[in-house]
């Protein structure tokens, strides 16, 4: 039953400009991180050399570990929150200019031309760094992740050059406009910073600080990327508990009750360190009121009351997000299987980039030219629109609030008392808000004391839209402008995801959501509170996309600082979830899917119990013996053609242990021969140490050494072997084989039969292979790709 590796790329050489794309295919390219323990006689030693104290340092280390961890993940949220900002002031600096030159003569149309090619400019700058330097920080990294903390070495994907890059992109993302939110990067970065800090080292700068040696195994990396992926949650929505969550929901495949406590003590610290330095920036030291990137801004109690005949629509509501969810993610599957096939190459990457800013901006630009929304400024909205400028022109003074200037990429944390200084002085960019008033004088044809509702929402940070959608009084907007708004948004949105560009698709999912939901809101009639609509349609919207319930319910109530809606807020969740995934799975799981990585769901499919062992192992399988003659061991790394990386241990026949390819090349590396051992007696003896040295980029077999003489010794693995692997006899069901698999963590599983022979190994792959599909079990093949 076992299939023969494909080569995908055969067909690529007659045709250079497609590269076809098969998602029934599984990469070989993948290899399994090892989240088992080997307990070979080493490790044993060093456990028994270890006093009582050592282990209680360990753990007191781990907690310095997630401290470090959360502050980190909260110092670069702050960068990135400092950084959108004064670029927003550099940009519009040059519009202003721009604006200040055409405002005698006319033609102020070069004026939005020039915000459009600036735009596009900075998302040309994020697509290049990720597109020539680090394809690896595209998207939001939220599936790498899912697949690091599932059991999948992706290449490269928490390393510091990645981290870098991953922060200058959504920078750059977010500064030149595209319907994108910083919040997803956030998850990706913490994790990478956790990876980084719990090794004491790095491996990119050839730096090693000689702290945390011990934690340098998949294992121990395994539960800090957990807590980094938290921390990234609790910086991004000021959610603690709902970061906790998230890392138990989405990403860890396995879990234990004390990792529980250390994650929650990272996201807390990641939450208070970004709310802490934002304080001091923002002048107002010790005034912590800014727990997270996103502030949805409270819901008053009289507000949001809801009653009982209010459930059923919550819920229709919900049923909705599940369609409109499956409808985006139907959309960016095939946008994304076009963009494999024709749009692969760097240069056709960045281009798309920039082509999307543009679009992006000139829709924008569409949308308010011919929008006729015209709305009162009442006094109950300063919220929203707390400052008034006067500016005399040469016929008469105009009111126009500030929240209608274009601040599409300013910090979403009332901007405006950071960037006016005072009623009487201005700083410096509020003197460019003032000058960009004259062109929406021209632009938006409302009269004094009104504003343009389209203009509120297109034309700020989409965080600031999801809270003026979530509060504004009833009537702040008319059911046309939110039915184009949300149409508009819905496939910019869906066209964003999957660029070349560092960005997110959290805040884009609550901005679509939060707009058809107050629009449900307004068509019920004038008993219905549309914010609270509103904030429905923003949960039923994002749950429709990526199909979170539990975690996502949390980080809704943590973020809206309420939890009077956490029951109509669960079921609306929960019937998204039911709803989408009746149609297509959720979008993180279908670019999983498209990178045809070997991702171990929570069980194996449903009609697989006939299927054996037997059936799915891999054979024959390559064995050693305990005491096994060099050369054959250099023969077998060298082989290409199979690329094995576990090799069970068989005395003579039956097995006595497993060993890793990694745990080879370092006995190759330092030379550890039986005749060698003999003659010099003073040769210090490998420890654990030196394993742990080369982790986790171990050489490859071609840069070692092995002389003609040096290939005719015996190497003995009774020492460097694990003694106890996991064995499964094989008639076993393809389930339990499965379950064995994916809950300790495994990567090789040894399939013996009833005398205890080696007879098949089960990997990653082989489980992976089998899904439930239209036609009931289906076989994926696998491909070299």
């Amino acid at each position: 039953m076992k299939t023969a590796p494909l080569a995908l790329f055969d067909s690529v050489r007659g045709c250079p400009k497609e590269i076809p794309h098969n998602e029934k295919l599984l990469s070989l390219k993948y290899e399994s991180l090892d989240y088992d323990n080997s307990e070979n006689q080493l490790f044993l030693e060093e456990e028994r050399r270890m006093s009582f104290l050592g282990f209680k340092c360990l753990e007191i280390s781990r907690w310095v570990i997630c401290g470090l961890i959360g502050f980190l993940t909260g110092l670069i949220a702050c960068c990135i929150d400092i950084a959108v900002e004064n670029l927003a002031g550099l940009k519009y600096y040059v519009v202003k200019q721009n604006i200040e030159k055409f405002t005698e003569v006319g033609g102020l149309s070069i004026s939005l031309i020039l915000w459009a090619v600036l735009n596009s400019a900075f998302v040309m700058v994020g697509a290049v760094i990720v597109a020539f330097f680090e394809p690896g920080a595209a998207g939001s990294g939220i599936p790498q992740i899912k697949c690091y903390l599932n059991g999948v070495k992706i290449p490269r994907v928490v390393r510091l050059k990645t981290l870098v890059v991953k922060v200058c992109g959504v920078i750059c993302s977010v500064a030149g406009g595209l319907a994108v939110g910083k919040e997803g990067p956030m998850i990706h970065s913490g994790a990478v910073v956790a990876a980084g800090v719990s090794q004491g080292r790095s491996t990119s700068l050839k730096k090693d600080f000689k702290i945390f040696e011990y934690f340098r195994r998949d294992t121990e990396k395994r539960d800090f990327v957990s807590a980094g992926a938290a921390a990234g949650v609790s910086a991004a929505f000021g959610a603690p508990v709902g970061g906790v969550l998230f890392s138990l929901e989405e990403g860890a495949s396995f879990w234990n009750q004390m990792l529980t406590w250390r994650i929650f003590f990272a996201s807390m610290i990641s939450t208070f360190t970004l709310n802490f330095f934002l304080s001091i920036y923002n002048n107002k030291p010790g005034d912590l009121s800014s727990p997270g990137l996103i502030n949805f801004g409270r819901f008053e109690s009289d507000s949001v009351a809801y009653n009982l005949y209010e459930i059923p629509l919550f819920i229709v509501m919900g049923a909705a997000g599940g369609l409109l969810g499956a409808l985006f993610n139907t959309l960016n599957y095939w946008l994304t299987i076009f963009r494999i096939r024709y749009v692969h190459r760097p240069c056709l990457q960045v281009m798309e980039a920039m082509l999307v800013a543009a679009v992006t901006a000139t829709v924008s630009f569409a949308m308010i030219y011919f929008s006729n929304d015209c709305q009162p400024l009442g006094p109950d909205q300063s919220e929203d629109y707390p400052l008034q400028v006067h500016t005399h022109t040469h016929t008469h003074t105009h009111t126009r609030p500030l929240s209608l200037i274009p601040t599409l990429t300013l910090n979403p944390l009332d901007i405006v008392f950071d960037l006016v200084g005072g009623t009487n002085k201005m700083s410096p960019v509020g003197h460019i808000f003032v000058c960009l008033l004259f062109l929406w004088e021209l632009l938006l044809f409302c009269a004094d004391g009104e504003y343009n509702s389209m203009a509120t929402a297109f034309f700020n940070t989409p965080e600031r839209s999801v809270r003026s959608l979530f509060h504004n009084p009833p009537g702040s907007y008319n059911p046309l402008t939110l039915s184009l708004f949300t149409l508009t948004y819905f496939f910019l949105a869906c066209w964003t995801y999957g660029l070349t560009v560092s960005a997110g698709v959290f805040i884009p999912s609550l901005l679509i959501g939060a707009a058809w939901g107050r629009l449900f809101g307004i068509l019920l009639a004038v008993w219905a509170v549309p914010g609270k609509y509103a904030l429905m349609g923003a949960a039923a919207q994002l749950g429709g996309i990526v199909r979170m319930t539990l975690s996502l319910t949390v980080i809704m109530v943590e973020a809206t600082g309420n939890v009077t809606y956490g029951l109509p807020i669960m079921l609306v969740l929960l019937t998204a979830k039911i709803v989408g995934d009746y149609f297509v799975e959720g979008l993180y799981d279908i670019h999983i899917k498209l990178q045809s990585v070997p991702f171990l769901h929570l069980e194996a499919p449903a009609t697989s119990h006939w299927l054996t062992a037997r059936e799915v192992m891999g054979a024959p399988v390559t064995c050693f013996n305990r005491i096994e003659k060099v050369g054959t061991i250099v023969d077998v790394l060298s082989n290409t053609s199979t690329n094995h990386n576990g090799f069970p241990v068989v005395v003579p026949v039956a097995i006595c242990g497993l060993i890793l390819r990694s745990q080879l090349i370092v006995l190759l590396k330092h030379k550890v021969f039986v005749e060698l051992a003999r003659s010099r007696l003073t040769q210090r003896k490998l420890q654990l140490k030196d394993f742990r040295d080369a982790y986790p980029r171990f050489p490859p077999i071609q840069s070692i050494h092995v002389s003609q003489d040096e290939r005719e010794c015996m190497m003995d693995l009774t020492e460097f072997m694990n003694p106890t692997p996991y064995t499964v006899p094989q008639e076993t069901s393809l389930p339990r084989v499965f379950k064995l698999f994916r809950a300790l963590g495994l990567r090789h599983l040894v399939v013996v039969d009833s005398e205890n022979r080696v007879v098949g190994l089960v990997t990653r792959k082989d489980l992976a292979r089998y899904h439930l599909g239209k036609h009931g079990l289906e076989e994926m093949q696998l491909a070299q790709t």
